[in-house]
């Protein structure tokens, strides 16, 4: 489609007429329209219109000066739009579609309530409870913001130069200002902008009207502005509007038998958690009598920044999977597929482009279980974009490598382990998946983890009947593969045949596993062990230390490791001193799997009745 005519929009306008000032409604769906073919000075012609279609196009961005001030209704569903600032030229705007959009994110839901007051439906639901949300979020980082202007131009010396500060003072405010969760991050240090520069702007006026003669000198001091914004500022931090399918409630007097192992030195301190959040949000049919419901496991987003840390973990159980914010507790998506129990999720960042040639942050979050499917979900777009058939018997784990963030790892009870590439997605936003390995097993997998060191040459999993290594390299010529090495534990906890069904690397070298067996945790060392196999295809490991965990003959429980912090996590036990009701009352439950994100700030366990319990480092 080329750029659009009046002879097009004439045809395609309602009512029927032979001027463009006279059409109210146009459609213009469907046609493969480009950004660049919205031509402002042809679309500005049409001075009544109020109903625009621009659904199922190739639109990345709406132009700024469309001239459309009395358009009502809006539908961008199924572009490829990547902001909404540009919407704010349509101030009488009260219906909008955007679904399909998948680089829009719920930060650009906010930014829509924020820029249009007079909006009442967004993809058909009623706008008013992302507005309450907004206006939360506005009122608290105004008062923030106006209270780190006061600190910094209280700090600043009579010959500063003004100008210069204030700038430096955005600067400031945009990097220190935070509040609200880091998925909303986008939005908070977008509305921290506009208030600074707004703060800087009133500054200046005040400054300009201080230094004029028919002003009094007192009112003219720069680094003591008397302009200050509206700020209603709440008592206390309380979480935003939450998501109707949680149920949860604080409970600062929860406590944990077992839990992290911290260094035994001395050297470090013992870490200390506190409960956030108690979510029970895997309910069928959000029942709170549902206290069965068995939850698998979860995973934390990676986090989009080097050197950042994610507080964004996916949880799943039942045949839902649930996408949680760990510092406010809110359920930000929930993903249903009927008839499936989901066991395992994991995530990964792509870097996609679009047709234009921008480069887009995907995170793609792979959930599987119980019908041998994994669902690729665009987690912040909210839909699911593919669907590998991988197994014909159930999935227990599924894991992406470190190395190749298109490559997966599925283990399945049909004693199988499959490593697939998902490529990119299409135009259209679909994953068309190939399967590069096959690596049989003896014994059903349960976990898996590629070798910290050479992730894209070995991968370890801990099965039914023990510990093994597969070589994974895609230059070896077989494409079927049967274990390479078996790991035997001669003594204590595992022994040879012996149910793995923990298994994380601490740091490059050191392995922690753990069986159902005795209750402890085995530490050894993989270069040590790797390094004098030999030629054998059954090794020793070579044991750094034995951990007491737990004397529970149960199965199946997780542990997860921190890397970075050293710390390594394993379920417990929770008590509630006093009873907690959620459909019954609840005074302990059996947690069966602990994740923690990269820094240990935030800790995800699941229990066996339901609930997902949210920690948080003191």
């Amino acid at each position: 489609m080329g750029p659009l005519s009046a002879r097009l929009l004439m045809q395609r306008g309602r009512p029927k007429s032979d001027r463009l000032g006279k059409i109210r409604s146009l459609d213009l769906s469907g046609l493969e329209l480009l950004s660049e073919h919205l031509d402002p000075k042809l679309l500005c012609r049409l001075t009544q219109l109020q109903e625009l279609d621009l659904s199922n196009n190739q639109l990345e961005t709406l132009p700024d000066n469309l001239g459309l001030s009395h358009l009502r209704v809006l539908r961008c569903a199924n572009n490829q739009l990547g902001d909404v600032t540009a919407l704010c030229q349509f101030p009488k705007l009260e219906e909008l579609s955007l679904e399909g959009n998948p680089f829009l994110t719920v930060n650009d839901n906010l930014k829509v309530s924020f820029l249009l007051p007079t909006l009442r439906k967004v993809n058909g639901k009623d706008a008013s409870s992302t507005y309450s949300q907004v206006e939360n979020l506005n009122r608290e980082l105004t008062s923030r913001v106006t209270a780190h202007w006061e600190k910094f131009m209280a700090t600043l010396g009579p010959e500063e130069e003004a100008e210069k500060a204030q700038a430096d003072f955005v600067k400031s405010a945009v990097r220190d200002v935070r509040y609200g969760p880091e998925s909303l991050s986008e939005f908070t240090q977008w509305r921290v902008r506009m208030i600074s520069e707004e703060l800087v702007a009133s500054s200046r006026t005040q400054v300009h009207e201080a230094d004029s003669p028919e002003k009094p000198p007192e009112a003219g001091a720069a680094h003591k502005p008397r302009a200050r914004l509206a700020a209603l500022k709440r008592p206390d931090d309380v979480p935003l509007n939450l998501s109707p399918s949680k149920r949860a409630c604080a409970s600062p007097s929860a406590q944990v038998e077992g839990g992290p192992v911290a260094g035994s030195d001395g050297s470090q301190p013992a870490l200390k958690l506190e409960p956030l959040h108690f979510l029970q949000c895997h309910s069928k049919n959000n029942s709170p009598q549902d206290l069965e419901t068995q939850l698998w496991a979860c995973a934390f987003e990676p986090a989009w920044e080097e050197g950042a840390t994610s507080q964004t973990v996916a949880t799943c159980g039942g045949e839902a999977v649930c996408v949680i914010d760990c510092q406010t507790g809110i359920v930000l998506h929930k993903y249903k597929a009927p008839g499936e129990e989901f066991f395992s999720v994991a995530w990964t960042a792509l870097m996609v482009v679009t047709q234009a040639g921008h480069k887009k942050r995907w995170s793609v979050l792979a959930a599987a279980g119980l019908r041998g499917l994994v669902r690729l979900l665009h987690v912040r777009a909210g839909f699911c974009c593919g669907v590998i058939r991988a197994h014909k018997k159930a999935i227990a784990t599924l894991c992406f490598s470190p190395a190749h963030e298109t490559h997966l790892f599925t283990a399945s009870y049909d004693k199988r382990i499959i490593l697939w590439d998902i490529g990119m997605p299409n135009q259209d936003y679909e994953f068309q998946a190939s399967q590069l390995l096959t690596l049989d097993t003896t014994s059903i997998p349960l976990r898996l983890c590629p070798v910290a060191s050479c992730p894209d040459a070995r991968l370890l999993a801990g099965c039914e009947g023990g510990c093994c290594c597969w070589d994974v390299r895609l230059d070896q010529p077989q494409k079927r593969r049967v274990c390479e090495v078996e790991f035997v534990f001669s003594e204590g906890s595992e022994a040879s045949g012996r149910r793995v069904d923990g298994l994380a690397f601490v740091n490059e070298d050191v392995v922690a596993s753990k069986g159902s067996g005795l209750g402890t945790i085995c530490l050894w060392s993989w270069r040590q062990t790797w390094g004098g196999r030999g030629s054998q295809s059954t090794v020793a490991v070579v044991v750094l230390a034995r951990l007491q965990w737990s004397p529970t003959e149960l199965a199946y429980f997780s542990l997860s490791a921190c890397p970075g912090e050293l710390h390594l996590s394993t379920p417990a036990i929770l008590k509630w001193p006093q009873p907690w009701a959620l459909g019954q009352a609840v005074t302990k439950t059996m947690v069966n799997t602990v994740v923690a994100n990269a820094s240990f700030t935030y800790l995800t366990a699941l229990t066996d009745s339901n609930i997902v319990a949210i920690w948080g480092r003191l």
